[in-house]
């Protein structure tokens, strides 16, 4: 179902990682991906704003586009971990970030769907910070 026929917007989340805002989605229009392509670090898989200027400039445009977006500064309830030497591909898909300790991996997650959905896949939920 679409977003004209349902009335309902698409959520995107937008989190405060360091001096970035960073979000993950996957725009199947590629005119729409296009018009943020400049925002879109291919390295991280994500697209990131560096300040205000660009913050205003994105969320304006997703949100002519039917889109609603959130920003999430506290990222302790999209965290993650999974053993170090356990398969996490599928999480990883569906994370924004992420750090290795020496024993484990944690992922700050693109919402909370996939937080249950890496819990599914052996993750754990973590309290601490990625800092």
């Amino acid at each position: 179902m679409s977003e004209q026929t349902s009335g309902v917007k698409e959520r995107i989340n937008i989190f405060k990682i360091g001096d970035l805002w960073c979000f993950k989605y996957f725009f199947g229009d590629r005119e729409l991906f296009m018009g943020l392509a400049d925002y879109y670090n291919r390295a991280k898989y994500r697209f990131e704003l560096k300040n205000a200027e660009e913050m205003d400039t994105v969320t304006k445009y997703l949100m002519e586009k039917g889109f609603e977006t959130v920003k999430i500064e506290d990222t302790s309830d999209y965290l993650v971990s999974i053993d170090r030497f356990k398969k996490y591909a599928p999480i990883l898909r569906n994370s924004i970030d992420s750090t290795e300790k020496e024993k484990e991996r944690t992922f700050i997650m693109k919402d909370l769907a996939s937080v249950e959905e890496a819990i599914a896949n052996g993750a754990k939920k973590v309290t601490d910070d990625l800092a």
